[in-house]
């Protein structure tokens, strides 16, 4: 039995890849739904699926995170997984549909809602704004605010996995920093009237087939501060490579809850490893990692992709074609 995937805005529903991809549910807002019926709705997909995973960004209004918190607390339920990302809302959006993908996969509840945390580092995704003057979620230096100025000034930004800003149109343009494997790039159009993300980015970063495009979500102006936008996202695009970088990670066992997790942090109750300082603890099996120091009581790494596993995805398409196909769950959310 799949597990269900649950999202708390239309906006993080894709199209799917494949027709074996399953559908996502989503979780109505706070205020189009009463507490008892988002208790119902949320009992209706544990008895269906046994396990929910439920991605919510941590741009979503503060009701959401309450109603979600408060729906699993009135069902005493361990088989809920809240995950928070901080990816701009067309990246948030390819990373639930890989999670969809994986879902139809053998991988466990525990796994899949602790993959969300790898797999988001190798997500590029951003946007060419107008303007970075109320761009509050990346860091804008001085310069590049005064640079917003100059009359035609585009900037070319990258949220993750490692912010980036660059002035585009002039005569020295400087290059964001793209990935070292094979990707797929969408692009969602806003009132910028631009072609850059597939005339620049398809060439710079190598990626071997025509940009796609897709409807601009509705919280995008409001997260990158303007409609004058054009958001982007490289992405893995495969199951097979998915499958392979996923199923890679060494598997642990929560203490707690006694689920399975990849990673440094249960993706159900986000209890710690007790021994993460350990070098047992690496992400993938046969490489080492370097762990960061723990933010608090309350270690919360973000998993850092083992250099080895990086540059086996360089040649993704390669390994896609040569890996044996996973074991797929024929049974997909209708």
């Amino acid at each position: 039995m799949p597990t269900a995937i649950a999202v708390t805005s239309a906006d993080l529903v894709l199209p799917p890849s494949d027709p074996q991809t399953p559908d996502a549910a989503v979780l109505p807002a706070p205020e189009a739904r009463s507490l008892d019926a988002s208790v119902a709705d949320m009992q209706q997909l544990l008895l269906r699926y046994g396990s929910v995973v439920v991605v919510c960004p941590t741009s979503a209004p503060a009701a959401v995170e309450r109603r979600l918190y408060a729906v699993r607390g009135l069902l005493e339920s361990d088989r809920i997984a809240l995950v928070r990302t901080d990816l701009p809302p067309l990246g948030a959006a390819v990373l639930v549909r890989q999670l969809r993908q994986l879902a139809a996969c053998e991988f466990s509840p525990g796994v899949l809602a602790s993959a969300a945390r790898l797999l988001a580092h190798y997500i590029y995704a951003g946007a060419v704004l107008g303007s970075v003057s109320r761009l509050d979620r990346v860091p804008v230096s001085l310069s590049s605010h005064l640079k917003g100025w100059l009359p035609g000034a585009h900037f070319a930004v990258l949220a993750g996995p490692t912010p980036q800003i660059v002035r585009i149109g002039g005569s020295g343009d400087q290059r964001l920093a793209g990935p070292e494997f094979a990707t797929q790039l969408l692009v969602a159009r806003g009132q910028l009237q631009t072609d850059w993300p597939a005339t620049a980015l398809v060439p710079a970063w190598r990626i071997q087939n025509p940009a796609q495009e897709t409807a601009l979500p509705e919280t995008s102006p409001g997260w990158w501060g303007t409609g004058k936008l054009v958001e982007f996202v490289a992405y893995l695009p495969d199951l097979p490579v998915l499958y392979q970088l996923v199923a890679s990670v060494r598997r642990e066992t929560c203490h707690w809850c006694g689920m399975e997790l990849i990673g440094d942090r249960c993706g159900f109750c986000a209890a710690p490893l007790t021994a993460l300082a350990a070098p047992q603890a690496a992400m993938t099996r046969g490489t080492t990692q370097e762990l960061g120091t723990a933010r608090g009581p309350a270690p919360a790494l973000d998993p850092v992709p083992a250099r080895g596993t990086t540059r086996a995805l360089g040649a993704a398409r390669a390994l896609g074609a040569a890996a044996a196909a996973p074991a797929i769950d024929p049974r997909t959310v209708p």
